[in-house]
């Protein structure tokens, strides 16, 4: 080797020696955003290769998480998850073989599950949250950012929802509460007169008067019903969804991953429903919004 080549094989060697310097150094901080974190391991589940190498390279370039194994169906994300023991499962919906919903019993026993995929149908979102899903992600309506949250978050049992998916839970629990607070004539009433409208029908909870007679019914009920829905006018629309949440039974955290917002956002939002409702608690709002409280049929302000 000549003092030419010499020369060259020195500058290589310090510009890698460099490089790995400043990689070590990116990695310490990058860590040292996340003190005290130990490595999250995940698997991650979808027929498509290169949605899965795209996830595997995103997840894979934060210090914090590893993807120890990648699935292109159900049998093999049951597999990975029983041979990793991982800490998250990414989990696609439509896969060849075992889907994801038919694989989601067996691996939420294992490690929390978030649904990642495409699949943005009602009755699938609903299927996945009953079978135990911690998530429903739908590609397309998340960033990088958000994901790598997301994943961060479940493994703490805190649930992330895009928008679709908060959507077909909304509405779910808008159609339970529905048919929950629905009352049907007594067979004494009915003898006594025949309603002209269908309970089914009304837009909201029909309220019994305290004197069952044909006269009252038609008098109040008119009444109760306007009232009622100057409650949902007075609100905004997404003051009428956040109140809609807090009456099926959510807490602050799970409003705020139902609406892909911050719980501080949440707090907002809920302080000026009080207001507008005149209510000091959830649950003189709650039965204030359904209709049940004392002189509920008196418009707000």
């Amino acid at each position: 080797m000549n003092a030419m080549d010499a020369m060259k094989a020195t500058a290589a060697t310090d510009a890698v020696d460099a490089t790995a310097a400043t990689d070590a150094v990116d990695a310490t901080d990058a860590v040292d955003a996340h003190p005290g974190a130990s490595s999250l391991r995940v698997v991650v589940a979808d027929d498509n290769p290169v949605v899965r190498a795209g996830l595997t390279a995103l997840l894979s370039g934060r210090p914090d998480i590893t993807v120890v194994a990648e699935a292109a169906d159900g049998h093999e994300a049951c597999e990975a998850a029983r041979h990793h023991r991982p800490d998250v499962v990414l989990l696609d919906v439509r896969m060849p073989g075992l889907d994801g919903i038919s694989a989601l019993p067996y691996l939420v026993t294992i490690a929390p599950v978030m649904m990642l995929t495409y699949s943005r149908e009602q009755q699938i979102v609903e299927e996945a949250l009953r079978r135990g899903a911690g998530g429903y992600l739908v590609h397309g309506e998340f960033t990088a950012d958000q994901l790598v949250s997301a994943v961060r978050d479940i493994k703490e049992g805190r649930a992330h929802f895009t928008h679709t998916a908060a959507g077909a839970l909304l509405a779910r629990l808008r159609a339970t509460s529905a048919t929950a607070y629905e009352v049907q004539p007594s067979a004494s009433s009915r003898q006594q007169s025949e309603l002209p409208f269908s309970v089914s029908d009304l837009p909201l909870p029909y309220i019994r008067p305290p004197h069952d007679s044909p006269e009252t019914t038609s008098r109040v009920q008119p009444v109760v019903a306007q009232s009622l829905s100057g409650l949902r006018g007075a609100l905004s629309a997404r003051e009428a969804e956040i109140m809609d949440l807090i009456t099926s039974g959510m807490n602050n955290q799970q409003i705020a991953a139902a609406c892909f917002i911050s719980e501080k956002t949440v707090k907002n939002h809920i302080n000026r429903i009080f207001a507008k409702l005149h209510s000091a608690t959830r649950s003189e709002a709650t039965a204030k919004w359904l209709g049940t409280a004392p002189g509920s049929h008196r418009s707000v302000g």
